[in-house]
């Protein structure tokens, strides 16, 4: 076995029977902002043999405080989140598979995502999508552990499909917009971010070496600048819990799916069209290019025009940023790129 592991190998908790089962497993990393990249980089050091990385964004300047796997250079071209992630992983560790995606989590992939891995880690900072995540990994039968991480708070639990409570079992609702604070509004330090990355990729290994008998079975919070922790122990599913017990995947129906999504604190607007064929960027270019400032790289093509800049994706997905006002994203997404 590569000697890089001998060190983990040594730990009586994984020893070289938990080793071997790290290296075939299969993990996806929904979100690749500052928990995704401490997650990933946490997992490919210790040697998970597969990766699925999936973020929709890409790289800023903003993110470097925290968002450890990126760099300036990342931030300069605007490289997508998840090809900066495989780009830096893959010298970190080339033995390992990660399969990198520049896509938004929705109902229409979410499932596809989830069938063939082992475990599913979050790494978002969108109760929308932690809803979709669950629905999915309970009517897949896929371990998952929540995490979140705001200002110098977080928390994490791990959910087991008909064993654990699921995240709807604790949050019977999604919070309604603008009631929750956000790194953008309340800010974000660092070592929450490595604290909950910690317990989270712990709680990944202990599921993927077999030692679920060890889990920490509670709802985890944590207060680091007051050195305050906190432990709310789980029992089983709720009765009564529309998804876990009733078996109601509403986040998975079509209907449910949010084409035009605020990111939150950030003055911009997503949109992602129904149906859509993949971009030719570089024609995308020549056509924009007398009507603003426009950049192009392989994986997206950015046009400042007049007060707003338009981050647009192969898949035809763009971020429009200066506005929080959907019309308008709406309006310039037809204006420069069509319906």
């Amino acid at each position: 076995m590569d000697e890089r592991y001998s060190r983990q190998i040594l730990f009586p908790g994984i020893g070289e029977e938990g080793q071997a089962n790290l290296l075939k497993s299969r993990v996806l990393l929904v979100g690749c902002g500052a928990l995704g990249a401490a997650h990933a980089e946490s997992l490919a050091r210790a040697g998970v043999g597969f990766l699925r990385i999936i973020d929709r964004d890409f790289v800023e300047f903003s993110n470097l405080q925290r968002q450890a796997l990126f760099t300036e250079e990342d931030a300069e071209d605007r490289i997508p989140k998840a090809i900066a992630a495989k780009n830096r992983l893959s010298a970190v560790n080339s033995t390992i598979e990660i399969d990198a995606r520049v896509n938004d989590v929705n109902n229409s992939n979410i499932e596809e995502l989830v069938a063939d891995v082992d475990l599913v880690i979050d790494g978002t900072d969108n109760f929308q999508v932690r809803y979709l995540i669950n629905d999915a990994c309970v009517k897949l039968n896929k371990p998952w552990i929540y995490g979140a991480a705001v200002s110098s708070y977080g928390t994490s639990m791990t959910i087991i499909p008909g064993e654990t409570p699921c995240l709807r079992c604790i949050f019977e609702e999604v919070p309604a917009a603008g009631t929750s604070p956000t790194c953008e509004t309340a800010g974000v330090i660092q070592p929450i971010i490595n604290s909950i990355s910690a317990i989270q990729v712990t709680e990944a290994i202990k599921l993927l070496t077999l030692k679920r008998d060890e889990l920490h079975g509670s709802l985890l919070q944590i207060d680091i600048w007051r050195s305050d922790w906190r432990s709310i122990k789980l029992s089983k599913p709720n009765i009564g819990c529309a998804t876990c017990d009733k078996k109601h995947f509403e986040f998975l129906k079509a209907e449910a799916v949010d084409l035009v999504s605020s990111l939150c604190g950030r003055n911009s607007i997503q949109i992602q069209p129904q149906e859509s064929s993949p971009l030719d960027l570089n024609a995308l270019e020549k056509r924009l290019a007398p009507l603003g400032k426009t950049t192009v790289n392989e994986f997206l093509l950015r046009l400042a025009v007049d007060d707003f800049e338009l981050t647009v994706f192969r898949d035809a997905r763009a971020i429009i940023q200066g506005t929080d006002d959907p019309v308008v994203a709406k309006s310039l997404y037809s204006k420069y790129i069509g319906n």
